[in-house]
């Protein structure tokens, strides 16, 4: 482990967190705060990006790992959150919400596994 690839991994989580931190509280203030929405939007997206990323850097981008790491692991590490996911289904739980829980974790698994894949789509289409 290298320090400049630590360097990369520590700018690009403090990048992530400070994108997840603008995207979680606005979101609510647009959609409502009955759903654990900005969590529900960070990942989602989170999956998104990882998945045109991913694509680009396999295919197309010979990144350097600096990049890589920054972007990835740093950026989207930070960016998505399983452990507030889960924090988010023990509280609906807890509130008695047992459908809104279900429906978001269902919800946020298959909105998130879809979006990494319309990301790797969406890579392929663009190069």
């Amino acid at each position: 482990m290298s320090p400049s690839l630590m360097v990369a991994v520590a700018a690009g989580g403090a990048v992530g967190a400070i994108a997840r931190y603008v995207v979680t509280s606005a979101v609510p203030r647009l959609l409502g705060h009955g759903f654990p929405w900005g969590t529900f939007v960070v990942n989602v997206l989170g999956s998104l990006l990882m998945g045109l990323l991913i694509d680009v850097m396999a295919r197309r981008w010979s990144a350097p790992a600096e990049a890589r790491v920054f972007l990835v692991t740093g950026c989207l590490g930070a960016f998505t959150t399983f452990s507030t996911f889960s924090l988010d289904v023990v509280t609906l739980y807890e509130r008695g919400a047992l459908s809104t829980m279900a429906l978001y974790v269902v919800g946020s698994v298959l909105a998130g596994i879809m979006a990494l894949f319309a990301g790797m789509w969406l890579g392929r289409a663009l190069i």
